[in-house]
């Protein structure tokens, strides 16, 4: 069973009937926008590690805990796994280049942060170094890792966050200043405006 180019009618789709591409292809169409985990760490020897990853969201709040997912064992799980620490890095548009890059498959061997030119800035609390570049971090010690299908959900405490001046105003972080890099499907995308009050209904806060 393939999806089809265009549809007719409404389809209901078994997802154990189609193949893995297609799958993967609707799936990642529908949970959208997806923010980016630019996820830094460090081996038991010291060595750097960054890489992007879109299967990313907050679990908590109080205290803050975030997930992410690692599907396969790459070198960013096996360090998380190693160290117990690592910091999510938040991308704005002018690093997107250097982001997807760094998403590229390097040998264990290579410092991401040399390959695409990228500063390394100590962390406040943890190990791992955050990306100097970057407006946002937030610094996580490991809590489980839990395999799930074919991916591996890091859950992480957030234990320090950093942010940069130039995206805070009126005493708290403004998404449009910081401009984060979104996933959407097989492309990238960015946040675009907030709904006007006379768009969005009553707010309430909601998980």
């Amino acid at each position: 069973m393939t999806v089809s180019q265009t549809l007719a009618t409404g389809r209901e789709i078994n997802p154990d009937a189609l193949p893995k591409p297609d799958l993967y292809q609707l799936i990642t169409s529908l949970v959208v926008p997806r923010p980016i985990a630019w996820v830094s760490t460090l081996s038991l020897s010291g060595r750097r590690n960054l890489a992007p990853y879109s299967y990313f969201s907050l679990v908590a709040d109080h205290p803050p805990h975030i997930a992410v997912s690692s599907i396969g064992e790459k070198d960013t799980l096996r360090n998380i796994r190693a160290t117990r620490e690592f910091v999510v890095n938040v991308a704005d548009r002018s690093l997107l280049d250097v982001l997807d890059r760094s998403g590229s498959s390097f040998p264990p061997d290579l410092d991401e942060f040399v390959e695409v030119g990228v500063t390394p800035a100590p962390s406040s609390v943890v190990r791992a170094p955050r990306v100097a570049e970057a407006k946002a971090h937030m610094e996580c010690r490991l809590v489980d890792v839990h395999p799930v299908g074919n991916g591996n959900l890091v859950i992480g405490r957030v234990v320090h966050i950093h942010v940069e001046p130039s995206v805070w105003d009126d005493g708290r972080v403004d998404s449009a200043l910081l401009d984060p890099v979104l996933r959407l499907s097989r492309r990238y995308g960015r946040l675009s405006a907030e709904m006007t009050p006379e768009e969005e209904p009553a707010p309430h806060v909601y998980t």
